[in-house]
């Protein structure tokens, strides 16, 4: 092929070195932008329903769908089947005929230390055990029961009203372990009498096991006890003539400090909520 033939092929196919070119549409160097439509801000007051059975600890959004379809939950008192379906939080949204609460349950344990007030505010200002948490949650967590300011160890906090309610119960007699360090040694005689039962105020307070701390002397003990009565662990001690220098909450039903230092707090394993859960 001649080079007339060559050039001639080249201008028709418009590759380099013919005089072809393709009409061009872009601006010089600029990119061509796409328009966006700017979204507007979710209400946060308005979600779809299988998250706000999920949210009320029903089940997971996904089975949620399923009992959606098949009815089981109503809306205002009609049934809703409807996937997608979105609902107000000011709306009455039962599931099985039960009235649900569309807040998010949250667990946080904190290990309290010594000087902070469990809640409120104390003649100081602001040490509580209660801003020590204040970034767990966007909700109130409030404290399940108190720790006396000078009692350091763990403290639950929850929006879990019903829980609360069962484990502040007098009747559940929830198991705790304390350290104790007293003002001068125990005998053994005053610990024979913590482990048999001392009255306190005419009342009679059950410990289940009272020990000396292993390698340790022995103004330390170790307590565990069920009792909910309000201080009890201090009236023990200061009804056989002892000064609690420090006392330690080392367990709260079945919670213990493992890998939680003084100060710092984490949120409840899901099988640390089941087990508060069969708590009745």
């Amino acid at each position: 092929m001649g080079r007339s033939a060559s050039d001639e092929k080249s201008r028709k196919s418009g590759r380099e070195g013919g005089n072809f070119r393709k009409k061009s549409y872009a601006r010089g160097k600029a990119s061509i932008k796409k328009k966006t439509q700017t979204q507007k801000p979710s209400d946060p007051n308005i979600m779809r329903l299988n998250r706000y059975l999920s949210n009320s600890g029903v089940c997971s959004r996904r089975d949620a769908d399923i009992y959606i379809a098949a009815g089981n939950v109503t809306v205002n008192g009609k049934p809703i089947t409807e996937m997608g379906y979105k609902v107000k939080l000011t709306d009455t949204v039962k599931f099985d005929g039960r009235l649900l609460n569309p807040i998010k349950k949250e667990y946080v344990l904190l290990n309290k230390p010594k000087d902070f007030v469990t809640a409120g505010r104390d003649a100081q200002g602001k040490r509580t055990a209660t801003g020590l948490i204040s970034n767990a949650s966007k909700t109130e967590l409030k404290p399940v029961g108190k720790l006396n300011k000078d009692t350091t160890g763990l403290i639950l906090f929850t929006n879990d009203g019903e829980l609360t309610k069962r484990l502040n119960s007098p009747k559940n007699g929830l198991r705790k372990i304390y350290h104790i360090e007293l003002s001068k040694p125990l005998s053994s005689v005053d610990l024979k009498k913590i482990q048999t039962g001392l009255p306190v105020d005419e009342k009679v307070v059950k410990v289940q096991e009272a020990s000396y701390v292993d390698k340790a002397p022995k103004n330390q003990v170790g307590m565990e006890i069920y009792s909910s009565r309000n201080n009890i662990v201090r009236r023990i001690f200061d009804e056989l003539g002892y000064d609690v220098v420090k006392l330690d909450r080392v367990v709260y039903a079945g919670l213990t400090k493992k890998d939680l230092p003084r100060g710092h707090w984490r949120y409840l394993t899901e099988q640390e909520v089941i087990n508060l859960g069969m708590i009745q």
